[in-house]
């Protein structure tokens, strides 16, 4: 029939990974780092050894690169696009990967002889490899010191930041009904009683331990009302936010708060 829907089609399902597959390279990655950071050992101790460090002391050299190359790698790939200390990381990893791998043909140079050592390593093999766990330790700071951008939940508005006026709209007044001709004129209608305001709800809560202030007909000041935020159990409260902020929130919802007069004496607390 012409008027039945068509029957949903049913997608083939993906093939499954077969479990030896996965257990290959689940096992395979790390079996494969340690081998190559064993690999690498040794040319990274010899070029220690060859920049002046004692035997024991020149394997320093092998895990301050692997360990170097490991925690820049896992920093630049866990930060996101744009974070603190992200374009840092990234070149770290590339720097530690390019030391790992010149430390090798470096190191094979002088051992097969196409390069000497002899009667000493030449002066910029031991200035370059001598620099190595210096500037290693200096990144790995900065990395650790460096915060990871987070959301921030408030803001700081400044002092002069224009004030929105809401115009509140007033109730219609109801119109007069006119008297019937030859007969007695129809009783006036009381006039329509004005709706009452709507309760403020501020976006601040704050805001409301600051309106009480208001009341005594004066706008109070800065520091009287830093002090009713404290006693509301608010805190310390920086000025700018009192003033470009909770003020401007505050007037906003009454703009005749604004023409007070400004208090003769705010009251302070030690």
């Amino acid at each position: 029939m012409s008027g039945t829907a068509p029957k949903p089609q049913r997608t083939a399902p993906a093939p499954r990974i077969p479990w030896w597959a996965t257990l290959f390279t689940d096992a395979g990655r790390p079996i494969v780092a340690i081998l190559v950071m064993v690999m690498c050992a040794p040319g990274e101790h010899h070029l220690g050894v060859l920049a002046g460090w004692d035997t024991r002391l020149a394997w320093g050299m092998a895990s301050v690169l692997a360990a170097y190359a490991g925690i820049a790698a896992v920093v630049a790939s866990r930060r996101p696009a744009g974070a603190p200390g992200k374009t840092s990381a990234v070149i770290g990893a590339w720097l530690a990967l390019g030391a790992a791998m010149a430390a090798q043909p470096v190191s094979h140079l002088f051992v097969t002889g196409h390069w000497s050592a002899t009667p000493h390593a030449p002066a910029w093999l031991v200035i370059t490899v001598s620099c190595v766990p210096p500037l290693v330790l200096g990144h790995l700071l900065h990395l650790a010191a460096t915060p990871v951008a987070a959301p921030s939940t408030s803001v700081d508005t400044p002092a002069d930041a224009p004030v929105v006026e809401r115009v509140k709209e007033q109730p219609a007044p109801a119109p007069a009904v006119p008297p019937i001709p030859d007969q007695a004129p129809a009783p006036q209608l009381p006039p329509a009683e004005p709706e009452a305001a709507p309760a403020i709800v501020y976006r601040d809560p704050r805001c409301a331990a600051v309106r009480p202030l208001y009341d005594g007909g004066t706008r109070p000041g800065t520091a009287a009302m830093r002090d009713a935020l404290i006693a509301a159990g608010h805190g310390r409260v920086g000025d700018s936010t009192i003033r470009g902020q909770l003020r401007a929130e505050v007037e906003q919802h009454e703009p005749a708060l604004r023409d007070y007069p400004p208090a003769l004496h705010a009251p302070r607390t030690a």
